[in-house]
């Protein structure tokens, strides 16, 4: 049985950094959220063309696919501030404020190295497609680089709310884990 986690929203308080921070993670969700809806619009549309209209796609698969695993990207920041990643809380419960506060430390810190590195790799990938011409083997033949834009801006706006989720920690703005004293 799934329970609700005790975690709030990541705070920003009146720290600008955190605030901009904050509102570039929300925008995210939000151009995510509307990848979502033209996925699910395009998904439609397919349907018709080939159900009702008996007709071929051409673009409409490959499309979706690409706005989906965008989506995801893209809206890794915003999840992020609203603390809605799969988090197990029970050994920060267990521990003391200065022990949770020094895990939450090392983990931030471990996180923000780990999508530092998958930043790098996502921008030297993207690279390779834009610098060389990459394009799909499909009909539609799209520019690669498109797609995979949203690897290095998905895990650099990761990475802003990871550091920005630090930061609020350290300066005591925020609790660890979001967790309020028990």
């Amino acid at each position: 049985m799934a329970g609700h986690s005790s975690a709030a929203i990541a705070h920003a308080g009146n720290n600008p950094f955190l605030r901009a921070v904050a509102a570039i993670s929300t925008l995210a969700g939000w151009i995510s959220a509307a990848m979502i809806v033209t996925a699910v619009a395009i998904t439609c549309q397919m349907i018709f063309v080939r159900f009702v209209l008996n007709g071929s796609t051409v673009w409409q698969t490959e499309a979706v696919i690409y706005l989906v695993i965008s989506a995801t990207l893209v809206g890794l920041p915003y999840v992020q501030r609203l603390r809605g990643h799969v988090n197990v809380d029970l050994i920060p419960l267990m521990l003391p404020k200065p022990a949770r506060k020094a895990l939450a430390i090392l983990t931030l810190t471990a996180s923000i190295v780990i999508v530092a590195i998958m930043l790098w790799y996502g921008y030297e990938y993207w690279h390779f497609a834009w610098a060389r011409g990459w394009r799909s083997d499909t009909i539609w033949g799209v520019r690669l680089w498109i797609p995979y834009l949203s690897l290095p801006v998905g895990f650099a706006l990761f990475l802003l709310q990871l550091i920005a989720d630090l930061v609020a920690v350290l300066l005591k703005i925020d609790q660890p884990f979001g967790l309020e004293d028990r």
